[in-house]
């Protein structure tokens, strides 16, 4: 069997194992839906001051760049963690699988999870808010969940290696990530959130991704809509994660 055919059992396994999840589904999937209805449904429809656009037009992107991280980073450290510790990825290493092929398929289901919830999402927001999708900006908005979707895998594959058991997994990932959701804008609108905190959230991915999608979704941006200066600084986080995972990742149980 060629190594592409490998790939594509491997995330059609990938896809299964996570549709016959419950919880994974919720949290993955369906949480983000809760977040955007909870939302929109609490602050209405008004204008979001500075940026001139209703509330629901500054959500779905928000709530978008959510699911992705969840999708990519929050999905794959829990799972990693779990399955390094139940002795999963040690049996899995053990079997003529390429290590490669195992991780692609990880990260494919973690890509395909991504678009799935943008779409899903997107659909939410035109059906019930009557936010535009912005089909003309298409493009930019693909590359930006490609390179955010990427990067955050790569991250989350970099902190699986930093989570010392299965128990720590969720708990570690939401205090990395619960924290930067606020900060960054995705929970409450910028204009709401003092410029030092802004400044602070800069250094994190989370507030690029996140500027990147809305510059791309926002119906004021003029042109194909491609935030180069984030999606630089998000790459650049992805490739820190991969060199990081690259030396750090473990196979074996920590205990």
């Amino acid at each position: 069997m060629t190594g592409l055919a490998l790939a594509r059992h491997q995330f059609r396994f990938e896809q299964k194992t996570f549709w016959r999840n419950p919880a994974a589904v919720f949290f993955t999937v369906l949480l983000p839906v809760i977040f955007l209805l909870i939302f929109a449904t609490i602050f209405g429809n008004d204008e979001v001051e500075e940026l001139g656009v209703k509330t629901t037009t500054y959500y779905v992107p928000a709530i978008i760049t959510l699911a992705v991280v969840s999708a990519a980073m929050q999905s794959l450290a829990i799972s990693l963690t779990v399955d390094r510790e139940s002795g999963v990825l040690k049996r899995t290493r053990g079997t003529p699988l390429p290590s490669s092929i195992f991780i692609a398929g990880r990260i494919g289901n973690a890509v395909v999870v991504s678009v799935l919830s943008l779409v899903v999402l997107a659909l939410i927001g035109r059906v019930f808010y009557g936010v535009d999708i912005p089909w003309e900006r298409l493009p930019a908005v693909l590359v930006t969940l490609g390179v955010g979707a990427a990067s955050f895998c790569c991250l989350g594959i970099a902190l699986s290696a930093a989570i010392p058991s299965e128990d720590a997994a969720p708990p570690i990932t939401n205090v990395c990530l619960l924290p930067l959701y606020f900060l960054s804008g995705v929970f409450i609108p910028e204009s709401e959130i003092p410029e030092g905190v802004l400044d602070f959230a800069d250094l994190f991915p989370i507030r690029h991704f996140f500027e990147a999608f809305f510059t791309a979704w926002s119906p004021h941006t003029t042109g194909p809509g491609f935030e180069w200066i984030d999606l630089a600084v998000v790459a650049a986080w992805g490739v820190a994660g991969l060199l990081i995972a690259l030396r750090t990742f473990r196979w074996e149980p920590r205990h």
